[in-house]
């Protein structure tokens, strides 16, 4: 996937699923996706990753670790996380996105299922390939992709198996549940912020209006980004405008002055600055480059 859509809660839009199944499983190049990372998002879908080649840098709510080749990433549902190669290593990876309840019957859910993804100490769970239970899950991730890919006759019975075979392996390490009731107000209150930034972007924007939506100081506001997003409120504020300008340089017919202040820049020259510092290019330059690829594809 080079790019996926977002809604203003970062909340991913993508329809996880095959024609019948609330499944998908693809593989993601990380440095081919527009903005050169997977940036931040969350899903209501639970996530499974092994890393095909490379090795990638993954960020999951507060934490960052690293992952390598061969080696897999369990995601919670609603958790926000991100992604980047590390030392250009040209990571690919292979996603496996699942609708919490297709993973269990309805029977089983409440038992085996719900308790986990409430659970605020597991927003990610590292899956180590030397491990039999890690084994067992990286081994069957390649086996419900090729029943996708095959679909062959009985191959949704085949996936059911496989994906209760997977949440079982999880499960056995005998994880200690927690729920942690200002761990739940914490997301919550960074995914307002994030909310309100991706709605009102475009306009002036103070520290106070960004602290006010998550009913937080300016001091605890400017902490909760630097814990979750190792940024500034407002650098965030940057790097999200310049995210949304890569999209509309793209348009053939936007300029880059149009673009520039329909994203919140109110300077042209201030905007061509930022932007060449965070992608490396001019705006000019990446729109032509961005049209050029377009007619070589045409």
């Amino acid at each position: 996937m080079r790019n996926f859509k977002v809604d203003q809660s970062l909340k991913e839009l993508t329809e996880h699923r095959t024609t019948a199944l609330p499944i998908a499983c693809y593989q993601t190049t990380i440095n081919q996706n527009v903005h050169g990372h997977i940036p931040l998002h969350w899903h209501d879908e639970v996530q499974f990753v092994r890393i095909i080649k490379g090795e990638a840098i993954f960020q999951v709510n507060e934490e960052r670790l690293e992952v390598r080749e061969g080696e897999g990433l369990f995601i919670n549902s609603g958790c926000l996380h991100m992604a980047e190669e590390k030392d250009q290593s040209g990571c690919i990876y292979m996603c496996l996105n699942v609708s919490p309840h297709f993973l269990l019957s309805q029977e089983l859910y409440s038992t085996y299922v719900s308790p986990y993804l409430q659970a605020t100490n597991l927003p990610y769970i590292f899956i180590d390939a030397k491990e039999v239970w890690g084994k067992n899950i990286i081994d069957t991730m390649l086996n419900v992709n090729e029943s996708i890919q095959q679909k062959l006759p009985y191959y949704e019975l085949d996936l059911t198996v496989q994906l209760t075979n997977m949440w079982k392996n999880l499960l056995v390490n005998g994880f200690h549940l927690e729920y942690d009731q200002t761990e739940i107000v914490k997301s919550q209150r960074m995914k307002q912020m994030l909310n309100w930034v991706h709605l009102h972007y475009a306009e002036k924007m103070l520290l106070d209006d960004i602290a006010r939506a998550g009913q937080l100081s300016r001091s605890e506001c400017c902490r909760y980004f630097k814990r979750m997003l190792r940024t500034t409120p407002l650098n965030y504020v940057m790097d999200y405008r310049i995210q949304k300008s890569v999209l509309l340089l793209q348009e053939s017919d936007s300029t880059v002055t149009e673009v520039a202040y329909q994203v919140g820049f109110n300077s042209t020259s201030y905007f061509i600055d930022k932007f060449r510092k965070s992608m490396n290019v001019t705006p000019l330059a990446y729109k032509r480059n961005c049209a050029a690829s377009k007619f070589i594809k045409h």
